[in-house]
């Protein structure tokens, strides 16, 4: 074999393990047929990082990591970060308030110093990267999985590569093996991991199961519209007949008309990751995996007939509920059903979680999940046709996938991903995720039940969680980020200008202030105004490239 074939072989091997796409004995296999001696690979591949022998399951001098290689108890016991100070920007949202539960032990284990600066998330994308152009004061950046694009845009990466961290088993120790591939990919770019685990968005359709199971409301639902109440709904008709049924009177018994559905539309928060999830199954099929734009030419496809479809059902759904559901962030959605008065909700894993808490919610116990609902009917953008089918249901990523990246210009490099990986240490990580106010969601395999992890319903359970609610809520949520058909995330360069421009006409029509069709026309013109200040031809490399992750 020639000696650039070999190094360029060895190279790949490097990054696939340190990156978690191979097992440890995977590697030294691979690597003693490229003829590496063993005395190399073992130094290349300690053994103390990967054996588990070599894993505590808990140190005094680590009280806040589990498991921690021996390497790491040695390393704290020096404080290595003492007087250390790092600045890190965050969301003002629960995620950015976990950020910052998590640095008061950090600093205890190392002796350094957290600096949190909160931001709204609609200046947030404008502050990260006034910084990067600017001062450089910070050395990470709780980011959104679309602010991605921005970082790549010069030759040299704004954001560090962490495979050069994961290698030194001296950092907290958490597995980048152990995602799952629809939410590895909103770490990574180009097929290098730039994200710290963190987060892991999707939207699913949670629901009333003792609702939807009442032997009386099935009866007058049948009675009513001639077919037997569906529990769950699997299309988006019947998401439209259980709204609309269950909305304007007292089904939950306490004297108040309630609702069939609970939705947060505040422009300039996430509010129109709703359109984009309830629009998915409109435009994504198998025959087309586009949703934003035609990759030939980078025209927009977003006024297209099946988007216009889906925004006419968005001001349908929102008639199901309160009309204050136009002003309202994440919080103030959450409550109407947390509180008993929604039927439905489709969102985030934070609803589920946040049921938990019983000083604050009254359904613990009562959620069902399921995927978000089909269509029979999908138009096709590039051939401009109308598909029929029995049922398209259509996996998505929506949402932020809020986690931290390093600056490239960061004095601390090394302390800033020590604090990143603290929090994606396994420990961690399982707490962010059960519990409810910190806005995290699954990421990992061990968080998941059999056959998919290696978690078990006990581990929640111990966390305050109904078996129930943690086996529907789970089940649900992988089964969605597995659909065969998927909506691709977007995160090309100005993909946060792109939402901005359709989060602001997509309120006017739910305010009832403008059409359907024209405010899709006008998000049309805004984009191709985007795309030509970015270029056209570099967005139709990156936005190919952005399929091929």
């Amino acid at each position: 074999m020639a000696h650039k074939d070999s190094e360029k072989k060895f190279k790949e091997l490097m990054t696939a393990f340190f990156q978690g796409g191979m097992t440890r004995r995977r590697f030294i296999h691979r690597a003693t047929q490229l003829g590496l001696s063993a005395a190399l690979i073992s130094r290349i591949a300690p053994a103390s990082f990967a054996a588990e022998d070599d894993f505590l399951e808990s140190s005094p001098v680590a009280p806040n990591e589990s498991p921690v290689t021996r390497e790491r108890v040695q390393y704290l016991q020096s404080k290595p970060y003492k007087d250390t100070t790092i600045n890190v920007m965050v969301l003002r949202s629960a995620v950015g308030d976990c950020v910052e539960y998590h640095a008061p032990r950090w600093e205890e284990e190392t002796g350094a110093h957290v600096n949190i600066t909160k931001v709204p998330i609609d200046t947030l994308h404008q502050e990260i990267f006034a910084d990067l152009k600017g001062s450089g004061l910070y050395d990470a950046y709780q980011t959104a999985a679309w602010f991605y694009g921005d970082f790549f845009t010069s030759d040299q990466p704004a954001i560090l590569e962490i495979a050069p961290f994961l290698r030194d088993p001296r950092y907290p120790y958490w597995d980048p093996g152990q995602f799952l591939p629809a939410m590895k990919r909103l770490y990574t770019w180009q097929g290098k991991l730039f994200g710290v685990l963190f987060d892991a968005d999707a939207q699913i359709l949670y629901y009333r199961k003792d609702v939807l199971g009442n032997s009386d409301y099935q009866e007058k639902f049948r009675v009513k519209l001639d077919y037997d109440l569906p529990n769950p709904p699997k299309s988006m008709k019947e998401m439209h007949d259980v709204a609309t049924f269950f909305t304007g009177w007292d089904w939950n018994g306490d004297g108040k008309d309630d609702w069939g559905i609970s939705l947060h539309a505040k422009v300039n928060e996430q509010g129109f990751f709703h359109f984009l999830t309830l629009a998915a199954p409109y435009v994504i099929s198998a025959g087309n995996k586009y949703f934003y734009f035609n990759p030939d030419d980078m025209k927009p496809l977003i006024n297209s007939e099946g988007h216009l479809r889906a925004l006419e059902d968005y001001v349908k759904f929102l008639a199901n509920g309160p009309k204050e559901q136009i002003g309202w962030t994440l919080e103030q959605g959450w409550n109407v059903f947390l509180a008993g008065h929604a039927v439905m909700e489709p969102t985030w894993g934070d609803l589920p979680t946040l049921a938990q808490d019983r000083a604050h919610s009254s359904v613990q116990g009562r959620i069902g999940a399921t995927i978000i609902p089909g269509t029979t009917e999908t138009f096709n953008p590039i051939t401009n046709q109308w598909e029929e089918s029995s049922l398209n249901p259509v996996g998505n990523t929506n949402g932020g996938t809020w986690h931290c990246v390093i600056s490239r210009r960061s004095k601390q490099k090394e302390a800033a991903y020590d604090f990143l990986a603290f929090m994606a240490n396994k420990k961690n990580a399982f707490f962010n995720v059960v519990t409810g106010w910190t806005g995290v969601q699954p990421a990992m395999k061990y968080e998941y039940f059999a056959p998919v992890g290696s978690g078990t319903v006990e581990e929640w359970e111990n966390q305050g969680w109904d078996k129930d609610d943690a086996i529907a809520y789970l089940n649900a949520y992988y089964a969605n980020l597995v659909l065969p058909a998927q909506q691709i995330y977007l995160r090309i360069p100005g993909a946060a200008d792109y939402w901005h421009e359709l989060d602001v006409r997509v309120s006017s029509v739910l305010s009832g202030k403008a059409k359907p069709k024209e405010v899709l026309d006008e998000v049309y013109q805004a984009w191709e105004k985007i795309t030509d200040r970015c270029g056209r031809e570099s967005q139709k490399k990156l936005y190919a490239q952005s399929y091929a992750d």
